[in-house]
Order: C-alpha cells, then sequence, then structure tokens
C-alpha cells in the first residue's frame, strides 16, 4: 500500500493530465451548450500542455549551454512547442467565442438542439 501512494506522490502530474483530458473530453461530447463546449476545449488543451511539459523537466538540468561544470541538460523543445501551442489556444478558444456570439445573433441561442430544430434539420 505504502509502494503504490509512494509511486502516486512521484507521477501525480500524470494523473492530474489524465484527469483534465477525461474532464475536458466528456464535457466537449456530452453538453449542447457551445460555451460549455469551449470550456471543455480548454480543460483538454490544458492537459495536453501538461502532458508534454512533465516529462520535459529534469530535476538538476541546466540549459543546454556547454559547460564542463554541468553534466545534466534540459531539453527546452518542449517549452517551445508549448508556447506555440498556448498562443493557438488562445487563438481558437477567441474564434470559437466569436462564432458563438454571431450564432447567438442569428439564432437567439447557443444550445445546439435548438439552433438544429429552428434550421428543421430535427
Amino acid at each position: 500500500m505504502m509502494e503504490a501512494l509512494q509511486k502516486f506522490a512521484t507521477h501525480y502530474n500524470y494523473f492530474v493530465t489524465i484527469f483534465l483530458m477525461v474532464a475536458g473530453l466528456y464535457i466537449v461530447i456530452a453538453r449542447g451548450n457551445m460555451i460549455k463546449k469551449l470550456v471543455g476545449l480548454s480543460l483538454f488543451q490544458t492537459s495536453v500542455y501538461l502532458l508534454y511539459l512533465s516529462p520535459g523537466k529534469i530535476v538538476g538540468g541546466t540549459a543546454p549551454i556547454y559547460d564542463g561544470a554541468y553534466q545534466v541538460y534540459a531539453n527546452p523543445l518542449p517549452h517551445v512547442l508549448m508556447l506555440t501551442a498556448i498562443v493557438v489556444g488562445v487563438a481558437t478558444i477567441a474564434l470559437g467565442l466569436a462564432l458563438a456570439v454571431r450564432i447567438n445573433e442569428a439564432y437567439g441561442t447557443v444550445e445546439e438542439d435548438e439552433i438544429f430544430s429552428k434550421d428543421g434539420e430535427i
């Protein structure tokens, strides 16, 4: 029991990542409200950031500048990729919110069921 608890304590960030990923995916799939879907998408994106950044951290690692005093270096590539992903994520959420506002103006709601019924598809 103590060994399992120790393993959980050392890898808690992966459990948090999996929880955020599942919660975000559930919200995107299960909800009909477009704003809630965007919140779920944001949660899912956050979990992906954590997924990439967690293994990129090396305890005792320094910046990859060659120096004879250091033996362990950390790779900065995951951090650079996640900065790019954050910018893309913010742009995606902003576009989604702009589309939700426009859909609300056109249909008077952001609920998918009501929009489909007003469109005559259901």
